[in-house]
């Protein structure tokens, strides 16, 4: 059976098997979308043009993946590992990495519809720009209907972000800042003060 990863950073708002809906074949390894360059035909023909060392990478906080189907990468990891101990190899540098290297061919983006990054969905420099993405209905739309929503490199965590002050600002090491408000969040704030039992005011 195919089965989904998540980080303990993760939070689960809806059905999780809704996920299950990228997997185009029991090979498909599917991951959040991170890098500029995105999943699909692009990224496999200059990985294939360049000898692989060209491929579009993802984060790791949710991995959609059959287990019977995905051996070879553990094992080709373990491989790897053992031949370039100092680390010079760059896909070894962090799991995602790693992950979308080897699986480069039938490697899928987890649809935004369903789940994303805190900091890439909610966080930018500027005040206007949250609050006009925040504003948009097809964007409000898609943030409803969320089933995850994961927060790698969060300064705080969601438990720490529900104790929050109404109106408490956060920057990241990205110059990224969090506005925590409903202007700025929506129903996510409220959901994630409701999912930790704090006042939130």
């Amino acid at each position: 059976m195919p089965a989904v990863y998540l980080d303990l950073d993760t939070i689960v708002f809806g059905d999780l098997s809704q996920l299950l809906q990228v997997m185009e074949s029991p090979q498909t390894v599917a991951i959040l979308q991170s890098a500029i360059l995105p999943f699909g035909a692009l990224a496999r023909t200059l990985y294939r043009i360049t000898d692989r060392r060209r491929y579009a990478r993802g984060n790791s906080s949710i991995v959609v993946y059959h287990p019977a189907h995905t051996g070879y990468i553990s094992e080709r990891f373990r491989e790897l590992a053992a031949q370039h101990r100092t680390g010079g190899f760059k896909p070894l540098r962090a799991d995602e990495r790693f992950i979308s290297w080897a699986a480069q061919p039938v490697m899928r983006a987890v649809p935004a519809s369903l789940a994303v990054k805190f900091p890439t969905e909610y966080m930018q420099p500027w005040r206007w720009l949250v609050h006009l993405r925040a504003d948009l209905p097809w964007i409000r739309r898609r943030r409803e209907g969320l089933v995850a929503v994961t927060f790698p490199g969060v300064k705080l965590k969601a438990g720490e972000l529900a104790a929050l002050p109404e109106g408490a600002t956060i920057t990241d090491r990205k110059g990224r800042r969090l506005f925590w408000t409903d202007r700025a969040l929506g129903s996510l704030r409220r959901k994630i003060i409701d999912l930790y039992g704090q006042p939130g005011s």
